[in-house]
């Protein structure tokens, strides 16, 4: 049965009502308000025509506008367009929706007429959020409803300061329209066996700009050298194990500046190169895959955060051996960089 890309789709409607969560003691001033806003959603649904889809239980891929009203004046509104997956469980009535994309902040922060808004710096802001949701389809003809809970994320990864971030949690309510005409047919999983057996050598340079949590010290450019060894466990899962080599210019400009400060003991010849080992796992979708890394630093003669790091991203296969990656690294809630990165796998 031949169905066009179009009829195989859904229109979604959400509205959304919640609190803000200050996850640092200075934001509490930015939690004040009832945040309130809106999601309209196109969602393509796959059927297992490709295998990767049938392997995780014919999920949506989509597209969807977030509109959120902070219900703050200093904060004011969000508005994004992200790219997201529905994921189903227990027979598709539940849904685990992630989007990711990039926002228009409507009040950043300003040395003049904004200064207290230290979650947001720029205009420009990544957009983040995850929802949960019960779905029922059927309600009335192609009418269904779906209801739950959403977190989104705003923030830049200290590409300027002050970047707190802005993290809200949502209860919201919604209706979509399927615009099939049919019945939907799924194609059965025929896994294949597991051809990649073999460990994996890997090797990425990652680099961007950031500034440290001074306004206006300055936006530095920053490099990070990796190199992991990466074994796949099954079609969709995979464990790494590597090294970092972080040269990162910020962290140079502020060993100079808390050098030069009254009653310092920070030496100004101090070496700002870090130098880690991670861990991490690879979640294999198609040419994308969701890759989580947990570090420790074994080398870090100035140390301005915590000994640990993580980092959370992206990668995009643009063939078996070549890879591009999105990732942010942070230590605990404080992000301290949004990687670009390209990588070779052997």
């Amino acid at each position: 049965m031949s169905i066009s890309a179009q009829d195989n789709a859904t229109l979604e409607a959400n509205v959304f009502r919640g609190n803000a969560i200050p996850h640092d003691n200075t934001l509490h001033h930015l939690t004040t308000g009832i945040p309130k806003g809106f999601i309209l959603s196109w969602n393509k649904h796959t059927n297992g025509e490709k295998t990767w889809q049938a392997r995780f239980n014919y999920p949506d891929i989509g597209l969807s506008i977030l509109y959120q009203d902070y219900d703050n004046s200093l904060l004011g509104y969000n508005a994004s367009l992200n790219g997201h997956y529905n994921f189903y469980f227990f027979k598709r009535h539940l849904l685990l929706r992630v989007g990711q994309g990039i926002g228009w902040s409507s009040r950043p922060f300003d040395r003049e007429t904004n200064p207290k808004n230290i979650a947001i710096s720029t205009h420009i802001t990544s957009s983040t959020y995850l929802m949960l949701n019960y779905k029922k389809r059927k309600l009335l003809d192609n009418i269904g409803f779906q209801t739950g809970l959403t977190f989104t994320h705003n923030s830049l990864g200290s590409i300027k300061a002050p970047n707190k971030g802005i993290n809200s949690v949502l209860f919201n309510f919604g209706l979509f329209y399927d615009l099939s005409a049919h019945k939907r047919e799924f194609i059965p999983l025929k896994e294949k066996p597991l051809l990649d057996k073999k460990v994996r050598y890997n090797f990425v340079l990652r680099g961007g700009i950031n500034e440290y949590d001074v306004v206006g010290s300055g936006q530095f450019p920053f490099f990070v050298f990796s190199g992991y060894v990466d074994k796949q466990l099954s079609h969709v899962s995979g464990l790494q194990l590597g090294a970092d080599l972080f040269l990162s210019y910020f962290l140079k400009e502020r060993i100079e500046y808390e050098a030069l400060l009254e009653e310092s003991r920070t030496d100004a010849d101090t070496d700002f190169k870090r130098a880690s080992i991670f861990a991490g796992h690879e979640l294999y979708i198609n040419k994308l895959s969701v890759i989580s890394q947990v570090g420790y630093y074994i080398y870090n003669p100035f140390e301005f955060a915590e000994p640990y790091y993580f980092r959370i991203g992206m990668k995009y296969y643009f063939s078996k051996s070549i890879f591009g990656a999105l990732t942010l690294k942070s230590h605990a809630a404080d992000a301290e960089a949004l990687e670009f990165g390209l990588g070779i796998r052997l």
